[in-house]
């Protein structure tokens, strides 16, 4: 058998230690030849492939990134991507088509694998949005570093009497502003899922300041006040309709020294969250959904996904996620917001 593997969408850490996996136990276990495409599903669209032994992936699996490369290409948004995509599945005489990416990436693996090229996906994204597992490759990173970050703020804040705002990523959900704003002690945490209103956030902070002389206020990026407030940013949206990193954060904070007259000031973490070395957790899943997704190309069980649930792993079709996302439950957003 010959297999493919690409990594598409953002980077981030652990996606070498998926490819790791698929090549090591493809080649030990299944005796099965593996190609690598380089950036994504334009490489695929390109023939862009190189041969992965267990010599090429010998000691990346500390190693943030993708030894592959990535790009945001979608080619059922491409003309003829499509096309592209099964002339080279036929070129490279490939039986199956491992695809590692977020929720853009894996909903084109979905479309690909409709076309008729056998596909199996891998969810990796920081934003942990992917709906059906408990958790995508990349997120327990992220969020450690976030939590590093909002405790490494709590020092200067004190000293300073001010208020910190970290803004961290999250266009739409707002885990890692959530689980990283929890665990890091934010006094005030803000989620695309729960719109805000600043009055009643001046009120808090007012609240909190006549024991404590500082605090801390998590916002991902995607946050939003509610409408109709007295309060509302402006130009925080680029011209596909995305959040601008740094907007909201830097708009917020103004606001805030403005209507509580206590110091604030802006950290912006942005891509420093999804580098760097993956921690113990994401390489472990890494190279779980790894080894599902190898035996799966194997057992001819395409068109679906990796997916963690509970304690195991499992396999599930593209349908259970293809179209949709994954937003922070109402139980882990009420716990932000009492604490």
């Amino acid at each position: 058998m010959r297999i493919g593997i690409l990594t598409g969408g953002g980077d981030c850490p652990g996606l070498n230690a998926a490819i790791r996996a698929v090549v090591k136990r493809g080649t030990s276990k299944h005796g099965v030849s593996i190609v690598g495409f380089h950036n994504g599903w334009q490489g695929v669209i390109d023939g862009d492939a190189v041969p992965l032994t267990r010599e090429e992936v010998s000691g990346i699996l500390v190693e943030g990134g993708t030894m592959l490369g990535t790009a945001r290409c979608h080619p059922h948004k491409v003309e003829g991507g499509i096309d592209a995509v099964i002339e080279t599945a036929q070129n490279e005489n490939l039986d199956a088509l491992i695809c590692i990416g977020g929720d853009g990436t894996l909903r084109a693996a979905s479309k690909v694998h409709k076309a008729g090229v056998p596909v199996i996906g891998i969810p990796k994204t920081i934003d942990n949005d992917v709906v059906g597992t408990d958790s995508s490759i990349g997120f327990d990173t992220a969020v450690s570093i976030a939590t590093e970050a909002i405790d490494r703020l709590h020092s200067t804040a004190e000293s300073h009497n001010r208020v910190m705002v970290v803004e961290l990523m999250g266009r739409h959900c707002g885990w890692i502003a959530v689980t990283a704003g929890i665990a890091g002690g934010a006094d005030i945490i803000l989620a695309p899922e729960q719109p805000f209103d600043l009055d009643e956030i001046a009120k808090r902070l007012k609240h909190r300041h006549r024991y404590r002389n500082f605090s801390i206020v998590a916002v991902a990026e995607g946050a939003m006040p509610t409408a109709g407030s007295s309060w509302q940013p402006t130009e925080t949206l680029d011209a596909r309709g995305n959040p601008i990193a740094g907007q909201i954060g830097a708009q917020l904070t103004r606001a805030i020294e403005e209507s509580t007259g206590f110091s604030a000031r802006l950290t912006v973490l942005g891509y420093t969250q999804r580098g760097g070395v993956p921690t113990a957790a994401d390489r472990l899943l890494a190279t779980r959904f790894g080894v599902a997704a190898i035996d799966a190309a194997v057992e001819g069980n395409t068109g679906m996904f990796t997916a963690l649930r509970g304690e195991h792993v499992e396999m599930l079709p593209f349908s259970d996620m293809a179209g949709k996302t994954k937003y922070v439950s109402p139980e882990l957003l009420e716990t932000a917001t009492v604490l």
